[in-house]
């Protein structure tokens, strides 16, 4: 389940104070100032932009090239549990403290595709549990 972030914020969760999980972006902070501040803190971050994605199919491609998926993604849920949860591909020649992915624009998917946006935030949500005991998390913020 997504909430805020706890206090106090960003840095708790890069430097591993605060857990991994799905939280709300708070509204001080930017995508673009998340993504410094990932960077800085070794952690793989990157957005994914949802401005204009108003379905299933259009969420599922723009994950395919926002995120550069792997040629084996099948552009459906269980496809990207299955990227999400072997984060190989994305963590290549890398050692990184955690990965972040930031959906930007979420409202406005959520808004425009209600059931679509329950079952991304599902599999985010598993995916999150996966990685929670690992020496390199995954955080999904929304954005």
């Amino acid at each position: 389940m997504t909430g805020p972030l706890p206090a106090p914020g960003l840095s708790a969760l890069l430097y591993g104070s605060t857990p991994p999980g799905v939280y709300d972006l708070p509204p001080t902070d930017t995508p673009a100032r998340v993504l410094a501040l990932a960077a800085d803190a070794d952690w793989r971050a990157a957005p994914l932009r949802l401005d204009g994605v108003t379905d299933k199919a259009a969420f599922l491609d723009r994950c395919a090239a926002d995120l550069d998926f792997p040629d084996w993604f099948g552009r459906n849920w269980d496809a990207l549990a299955d990227c999400l949860m072997d984060l190989s591909w994305w963590r290549e020649g890398s050692k990184v403290r955690g990965s972040l992915l930031i959906a930007v624009d979420w409202d406005a998917f959520r808004k425009a595709a209600p059931e679509a946006a329950r079952t991304a935030q599902a599999i985010f949500d598993e995916a999150v549990d996966y990685w929670a005991d690992s020496e390199s998390p995954l955080t999904v913020l929304l954005a």
